[in-house]
C-alpha cells in the first residue's frame, strides 16, 4: 500500500510539468512538427494524471516516480506519460528480445519490448519504466558508455527505442534492458555497432577490414520458417543487416495447413492489427536472433500488397476502396496505423520532423560507401498494380517511383557521393530496377520499375551523364534471384551483355526468405531452371537468374571489389539452419560491370547466361 507522502510527492512532480521521461522513448511523440495533432495533448494527460494520483493510494502495484527520467526517443504517435508521478512495478516481461537499427558514427537506436506481467495491467496513466546501459564489451563490465531510463505504455504497444550516445565511430558495442523498479530483471544482451564517420579514409573503414551487409526481404509467416535470418545471424559474419521491403505480409493467404504456421489475425487495416502481425513475425527464433546479432536498416513501411501513394490493390479512400476490412478503414486510415505500428515496432530513425512519411536517408560510412536507402513504395509513388492501365502509361514522362522530391534527392546524393571521393555507391530500395522481359511467364513486372520505365531513364541517364562509377542498385519484391549489369534495356549498341562493356553498375536483386516464387509456389530447381533459361536469354542485361530457392544474399565491399554470395535455404519447413552459397558475384572497383566470368562460369542453383 503506497503512502500519501508518495501521492504528496507525485502530484508534485506533475505539476513542476517534467517531461524528460517520455521525451527519450522515440516510440512517442509526432515526428512531424507541422502535425501536432498526432501527439497526445500532454496537458489534458496532466490533468488525468492528478486525478489517478488521488486514488493511487490504493494500489500495491506502483511506486513512485521520483528519481527516475524518461529518456525515450520521439514517437510516430503516441502520449507523453514523462508527467505520471507513478510507474509499475507489478514485473515485466521483455516479450520480444532487443534490436538495433540506424547505426550513426555516435549513436544507435536500441529497441525492446517490455509488458507488464502482474496478475492484472496497470491502469491506463502508468507506465512501466525501463533503463537501458550500453558497453565496449560482450562481458557488460566496467562503466556503461550511455546509459539512462525512458517509459513506456499500452498506447505504443509497450515498445521502447531509446538513443544511445556519445559512441566512438566504427566501434562493437553490447547493450541490455533492465525493468527501473526490479534491476535483477533484464533482457538478453544485444550485439550493436557504430558506422565510421563520413571523412574516414576508405582503407581504415571497419578497422581495415572487409565491410558485409546481410540483405534480405520478402518475409510470410504462414509460407515458413524465416530459416534466412538464422543462417545470417549465426553462419556469415554480416556486420550490418539491411531489410528490403516486405518485412511482413498484409494478408492472411494460405499455407498455413502444411508446416502449422498459420497467421493470426484478419487482412491488415487497423493498429491492433499491424501490431498483431509484428508482434506474431516477432516470435519467430531465426529472426529474434539476427535482432541481437546486429544493427538493421531498414526500408519500406509495410501497409500492404502493391502499395502506392493514394492506395493499394485493394484499398483506397473510396466508398468501395474502404469495404475491404470488416473495420471499414480507408486507405489514409491504413496507411497511418501501418507507419505508427512500424516505427513502433522498428528500430528507425525518424529522418525528417517536417516531411510527410519520409523514410529516405543516406548513409555515409567513411570514404568507402554511401547506403543510400530509397522509399519505392509509399512515399509518393504513382498508380500501380492494374496491368492493362501500367502498361500503356509506364513510359509517360511525368510518371515517378518516389516523387520528385525524393527523386532529386537521390540524384544529389549520387553525385555528393562522388564528389566526397566515396568510393562505392549502394543503393537500397523495394523493387527490381533491371528490365524483366517475361514472355508468358509470372504474369506482368509492372510493380517493379518495368512499370515506371521512363524514371528509369531517367536514374540511367543521370549515371551515364554525370559519370558516376561503383553503383551498385539492391533490390527485393520479386521472390526470385536476379542479377544484372546496369544498363539502358535492350541497348546491345553500347552494352556488350557478354563482356560487359557499356554497364554503369550492377544490380543485386534478392529472392524471399518464405514468401513463394513467381514461377510458382513450391516449384523445384529443375522446373524453375527451365523460366530462367527463358529470362537470361531475352533479357541482354540479365547474367543470372534463380527462382527456386528462398534466401538472402551478402555485400562485402573493401576498397578494390565487391562480392555479393547468394545463400539458398534447403528446407523452411521446419526451423533450421541448413542452406548452401548458391553463386558468387565480383565487381572489381571502377569495372562498372559483374566480373567475367559471371559467378566464375558455374553456380550451384540457377541459370547463368554464359556457362563456364
Amino acid at each position: 500500500m503506497l503512502s500519501v507522502l508518495f501521492v504528496t510527492a507525485a502530484l508534485g512532480a506533475i505539476l513542476s510539468g517534467a517531461t524528460e521521461l517520455f521525451d527519450r522513448n522515440l516510440a512517442y511523440s509526432s515526428p512531424f512538427a507541422n502535425a501536432p495533432h498526432l501527439s497526445h495533448n500532454t496537458r489534458s494527460l496532466k490533468a488525468r494524471h492528478v486525478a489517478f494520483a488521488k486514488r493511487q493510494s490504493q494500489l500495491d502495484d506502483t511506486q513512485s516516480s521520483n528519481g527516475f527520467t524518461d529518456e525515450h526517443y520521439p514517437t510516430f504517435y503516441g502520449g507523453d506519460f514523462s508527467a505520471s508521478p507513478w510507474i509499475y512495478n507489478g514485473g515485466i516481461n521483455f516479450t520480444h528480445s532487443v534490436a538495433s537499427g540506424d547505426p550513426f558514427d555516435d549513436s544507435v537506436l536500441l529497441w525492446t519490448r517490455a509488458v507488464p506481467i502482474g496478475s492484472s495491467l496497470p491502469d491506463q496513466s502508468i507506465p512501466v519504466c525501463v533503463s537501458f546501459k550500453i558497453f565496449n564489451n560482450e562481458r557488460l563490465s566496467g562503466r556503461p558508455v550511455d546509459s539512462g531510463e525512458a517509459f513506456t505504455s499500452y498506447d505504443v504497444d509497450f515498445t521502447l527505442k531509446v538513443e544511445a550516445k556519445n559512441l566512438k565511430p566504427d566501434t562493437s558495442y553490447w547493450f541490455q534492458f533492465a525493468d527501473c523498479t526490479n534491476p535483477k530483471t533484464t533482457s538478453p544482451i544485444g550485439a550493436t555497432r557504430t558506422i565510421s564517420s563520413p571523412n574516414t579514409p576508405a582503407h581504415q573503414v571497419n578497422g581495415g577490414k572487409p565491410l558485409t551487409f546481410a540483405v534480405f526481404s520478402c518475409s510470410r509467416y504462414q509460407d515458413g520458417y524465416f530459416n534466412a535470418y538464422g543462417v545470417a545471424a549465426h553462419n556469415t559474419s554480416a556486420d550490418i543487416f539491411v531489410h528490403l521491403g516486405d518485412y511482413l505480409v498484409g494478408n492472411v493467404g494460405y499455407g498455413s495447413a502444411k508446416i502449422g504456421r498459420k497467421t493470426l489475425g484478419r487482412e491488415l487495416a487497423t493498429i491492433a492489427d499491424y501490431r498483431l502481425r509484428l508482434n506474431q513475425y516477432r516470435t519467430d527464433v531465426s529472426l529474434l536472433d539476427a535482432h541481437v546479432k546486429a544493427p538493421w536498416i531498414t526500408d519500406d513501411h509495410e501497409v500492404a500488397d502493391q502499395s502506392w501513394k493514394a492506395g493499394t490493390a485493394d484499398s483506397n479512400d473510396t466508398s468501395v476502396g474502404c469495404s475491404f476490412s470488416p473495420s471499414g478503414a480507408c486507405f489514409t486510415d491504413r496507411k497511418l496505423a501501418a507507419v505508427r505500428a512500424y516505427h513502433e515496432w522498428m528500430p528507425i530513425r525518424q529522418v525528417d520532423p517536417d516531411d510527410k512519411l519520409r523514410i529516405w536517408r543516406n548513409f555515409q560510412i567513411g570514404k568507402l560507401l554511401d547506403l543510400t536507402m530509397l522509399d519505392t513504395r509509399q512515399y509518393d509513388r504513382d498508380i500501380t498494380d492494374v496491368v492493362t492501365v501500367i502498361d500503356s502509361i509506364a513510359d509517360e514522362e511525368s510518371r515517378s517511383l518516389m516523387g520528385s522530391e525524393q527523386e532529386n534527392w537521390f540524384f544529389d546524393t549520387l553525385s555528393a557521393s562522388r564528389e566526397r571521393g566515396a568510393i562505392w555507391r549502394i543503393v537500397g530500395q523495394q523493387i527490381v530496377f533491371t528490365q524483366l522481359n517475361e514472355s508468358g511467364y509470372c504474369g506482368a513486372y509492372q510493380d517493379a520499375w518495368d512499370g515506371y520505365r521512363a524514371n528509369r531513364e531517367r536514374v540511367l541517364n543521370h549515371l551515364y551523364n554525370e559519370k558516376i562509377s561503383n553503383t551498385i542498385i539492391l533490390s527485393g519484391d520479386s521472390h526470385a534471384n536476379w542479377v544484372s549489369d546496369l544498363a539502358h534495356p535492350d541497348d546491345t549498341t553500347t552494352y556488350d551483355p557478354l563482356t560487359g562493356k557499356g554497364a554503369i553498375g550492377v544490380e543485386f536483386a534478392g529472392t524471399a526468405v518464405t514468401s513463394s516464387s513467381p514461377f510458382g509456389a513450391g516449384i523445384q530447381p529443375v522446373a524453375a531452371d527451365k523460366i530462367s533459361q527463358v529470362f537470361v536469354q531475352i533479357n541482354e542485361d540479365l547474367q543470372w537468374s534463380e527462382g527456386s530457392y528462398r534466401g538472402f544474399f551478402t555485400l562485402t565491399l573493401n576498397t578494390t571489389n565487391a562480392v555479393a554470395t547468394y545463400y539458398a535455404m534447403r528446407n523452411i519447413s521446419t526451423a533450421n539452419l541448413d542452406a548452401f552459397a548458391s553463386a558468387t558475384f565480383v565487381v572489381e572497383a571502377g569495372a562498372n560491370k559483374l566480373a567475367r566470368p559471371v559467378a566464375g562460369g558455374t553456380v550451384q542453383a540457377g541459370v547463368l547466361k554464359v556457362q563456364g
